[in-house]
This record gives C-alpha cells, sequence and structure tokens, in this order.
C-alpha cells in the first residue's frame, strides 16, 4: 500500500502529467454536471415516466443516464467517433484521401479538418433524430421550429 501512495505521489510530481490528469478530471467532472442539466423546452416531469428497454437502455447506462434524461451532453462523443470512422473508411476506398494520408503531417491536419467538420453535419443529424427518436412527444413544452433549432444547436 506504500508503493502505492509513494507512485501517485511521483506521478503528481510531474508536471506535464498533474496537469494532464487534472484537465482530463475537470472534464469528466463537466461531463457528469451537464448530464444532469435538461434540455430547454423539456418537461423532466414527462421524461422521468417515459420507458427504456432493449438498444436505449444500453445506450443510456454508456451515457451515464443522460440519453433518458435529455440532458445538453446526451449525444457525447458518439459523433466525432462516427466521423473518425467515416474518413478512416474514406482513406482506404477514396484514392483522393489516401494520397492526403500520405502527404504526411500537412496530409494529417486536412484529415483532422475534415473530421471536425464531418463532426458538426453528423451532430446535427444525430441530434434531429435524437429528439424526433427518443424524447416522448409530451415531454416537448412546445414543438415548433424555436424548440428543434435550439435543441440541435445546444446538443
Amino acid at each position: 500500500m506504500k508503493r502505492f501512495f509513494q507512485t501517485i505521489k511521483n506521478i503528481f510530481s510531474i508536471e506535464d502529467l498533474r496537469v494532464r490528469i487534472l484537465n482530463t478530471m475537470g472534464f469528466l467532472i463537466i461531463f457528469r454536471l451537464g448530464s444532469f442539466i435538461v434540455l430547454p423546452g423539456i418537461d423532466p416531469n414527462a421524461l422521468s415516466g417515459a420507458p427504456q428497454e432493449g438498444i436505449l437502455a444500453l445506450l443510456n447506462t454508456f451515457l451515464g443516464g443522460s440519453f433518458s434524461r435529455a440532458s445538453i451532453f446526451a449525444l457525447g462523443i458518439m459523433p466525432y467517433i462516427s466521423a473518425s470512422i467515416i474518413v478512416q473508411l474514406l482513406t482506404v476506398a477514396v484514392p483522393y484521401f489516401q494520397k492526403m494520408q500520405k502527404e504526411g503531417d500537412s496530409g494529417r491536419k486536412r484529415l483532422n479538418q475534415i473530421t471536425r467538420v464531418l463532426t458538426i453535419f453528423i451532430t446535427g443529424f444525430q441530434s434531429y433524430g435524437y429528439i424526433r427518436g427518443t424524447i416522448p412527444a409530451e415531454a416537448i413544452i412546445d414543438p415548433g421550429f424555436f424548440f428543434y433549432f435550439s435543441a440541435i444547436a445546444i446538443l
């Protein structure tokens, strides 16, 4: 046990590692707190009675309950992961992307930029699908254009 505490002490004595660990812990705390903030225009009382079963229950477990609470972090990092997978598949299937991947650092920067832009588009589609598919209609207070626009922008 003494060795464990000594190892932890050594980890925090390295400044770069300490900064990275504290940043990661801070981001996890922010994500956890954000998973309790409900999207504007949603009645949280109506959400509590909605059934969660099957794949949605599994997804809710992975996201720490933020999926069933219609929180601002309900999508998590899923859009970025999807965009990364798509770009990786494109580097195998499309010659233009293969060439870009082989260009070195400049090609990698360009692929990262494409991944970020693709993430924004995927987030828009997944947000709309999440709102329409998983949030019960009776939980939405005013299902007008501005609700959908603001909810998609927030997610």
